[in-house]
């Protein structure tokens, strides 16, 4: 019976390692953490990702919902009355276009960026007026459009020539 020993070894420590495969993760891994969960904006429920600013003040990061699809662009941040002054929205462009934007059904004043091919500010419309049909354009081919809270570009210094990375 010793050369069964060998393959009996094998089946044993094949089946714990089935075993061990099928049994369930722990509770930590099989769910998303909390972290992932506060991904998505709990107005919108578009993404969120971290967006940074380098200006000659320094670097400054956003919390930015990514606004992709087309409808998600026309809505934007029309109707919200709430925008934290690290929050803003990025609207990527693709292909770049020359982008024009306005402030329908939008309450609160906002500083619009544009941001060229290099990922630098082409323009800034700052403090846009809520409600306005009037529009706001860039000064070349735009890559993304940000938006954050009216007078915020300001405060941290941000201007145009400046990189944004997202």
């Amino acid at each position: 019976m010793t050369h069964l020993r060998p393959a009996m070894t094998f089946l044993a420590l094949a089946a714990l390692g089935a075993f061990s495969a099928c049994s369930p993760q722990p509770a930590a891994e099989a769910t998303p953490t909390a972290a992932a969960v506060s991904q998505r904006h709990p107005v919108s429920g578009l993404p969120v990702i971290p967006l940074s600013v380098a200006t000659p003040k320094g670097k400054h990061t956003f919390r930015v919902e990514v606004a992709r699809s087309s409808e998600e662009q026309a809505r934007g941040l029309m109707f919200r009355n709430e925008l934290g002054a690290d929050e803003g929205m990025i609207f990527p462009r693709e292909p770049a276009d020359l982008a024009s934007f306005w402030m329908k059904n939008t309450p609160l004043p906002l500083d619009i960026i544009f941001i060229g091919a290099d990922r630098r500010i082409l323009n800034i419309a700052a403090n846009t007026v809520p409600y306005s049909l009037t529009p706001v354009s860039a000064a070349g081919l735009t890559t993304a459009v940000l938006e954050i809270p009216g007078g915020r570009a300001a405060q941290l210094g941000i201007v145009p020539g400046a990189r944004v990375d997202w």
